[in-house]
């Protein structure tokens, strides 16, 4: 490892350290510590094998793990469906049947519906403020305590940052082009399409193109350009609508079995910290590089256009949105703790946003 990566995993540890670990410290120290025992730990993903950022993600930390280790800690890691269905790394990690696992935490929603506050909500924070509210805002102590009777420890590990809204095969004008069309949502944002009048499909990746391209599908959400464009979702539908109201911050997660967690010593613990803390500002750079350069190649296709959702569609999006939270609250108190927590760091975090980031943007529109 070269000086330069030395220096930045020393920058990001002092980070780390300085706004808490979130979870309690190994009770081995490592004064008492086997230092010439080698941990071979599997990783299991939800990415498909070789897909772009996301699973090159989960690799680079195994990597840099292995690497800041001298070999102690090696990884080993194995897209969806390579060892366990994608869907089913949650358990897998939690089983023990493998040592750690790499998603986001809306996948478990219909095991965990409050953990998709640690994943993203529409409407609700972006990167920026997610990271806030996870290392200093008492987020990943909360995460910690949700996933702890499942026997699960997890660190943030990644963010899309602002996806876009989706593709579609028709022009979306008022609240009455969304009623009846079937789109491929998931999770909340979903349920707040269904609310609208839209039929929400669940589908798997790998499926999407051929759907939209047959009809089957009227419209999907992806990602955002560069992963939208890896897809071929630009030659099955015309129109690319924007912002990703569902989806404006997307984190993943590193869950690790906690009973192999506490077998690590005190330096090998740090180790992983420190390098999920790299994978994500990694991964979130990756993401907005790639995707301003996807988006110049993409406006240069004759047969797309990109396009803003009316203020009328996003207005019913966002009142659903709050309706639909709410029910979920009142019918769960798990997720209503949560919920509360979120919104209130959410709308102090606001304040600030709306003065520093949002008010410079404005200033970029003047003339």
């Amino acid at each position: 490892m070269n000086k330069r990566n030395i220096f930045f995993y020393l920058l990001i540890s002092i980070f780390i350290t300085a706004c808490g670990s979130g979870t309690e410290s190994n009770t081995a120290s490592d004064a008492g510590a086997d230092l010439s025992k080698i941990y071979k730990w599997k990783m299991v993903t939800t990415w498909p094998a070789n897909f772009p950022i996301f699973q090159e993600g989960a690799i680079k930390f195994a990597d840099d793990v292995r690497a800041m280790s001298n070999g102690r800690l090696d990884v080993r890691v194995y897209a969806g469906g390579e060892l366990v269905p994608a869907l089913q790394v949650f358990d897998a990690v939690s089983q023990g049947i493998a040592e750690m696992g790499h998603g986001s935490a809306y996948y478990w929603a219909g095991k965990v519906p409050e953990a998709q506050f640690f994943s993203t909500v529409p409407f609700g924070m972006t990167a920026k403020g997610m990271n806030a509210w996870l290392y200093n805002g008492g987020g990943l102590e909360l995460w910690q305590e949700i996933y702890k009777p499942f026997g699960l420890t997890t660190f943030p590990m990644g963010n899309t940052g602002v996806q876009m809204g989706g593709w579609f095969n028709k022009q979306i004008n008022s609240l009455d082009d969304v009623k009846g069309l079937r789109m491929r949502i998931p999770g909340l944002g979903g349920k707040v399409f269904k609310k609208a009048g839209g039929n929400p499909v669940l589908m798997a990746g790998g499926e999407i193109y051929t759907a939209l391209e047959r009809g089957t599908l009227d419209a999907t959400e992806w990602v955002a350009p560069f992963h939208d464009m890896r897809l071929g979702l630009n030659r099955a539908a015309k129109y690319y609508y924007y912002p990703g109201w569902h989806e404006p911050g997307t984190a993943f997660e590193l869950m690790i079995n906690d009973e192999n967690w506490q077998t690590l010593p005190n330096d090998l613990q740090e180790i992983v910290k420190v390098a999920a803390a790299a994978t994500s500002e990694w991964i979130y750079a990756q993401m907005e590089f790639h995707n301003q350069a996807a988006l110049t190649e993409l406006r240069t296709k004759k047969n797309v256009e990109i396009l803003e959702f009316p203020e009328e569609v996003l207005k019913e999006f966002k009142r659903l949105t709050k309706e639909t939270l709410d029910e979920e609250a009142a019918a769960s108190p798990a997720f209503k703790r949560v919920y509360d927590a979120y919104e209130d760091f959410r709308n102090r975090y606001h304040a600030w946003d709306e003065l520093s980031e949002e008010a410079y943007q404005k200033s970029l529109r003047l003339e």
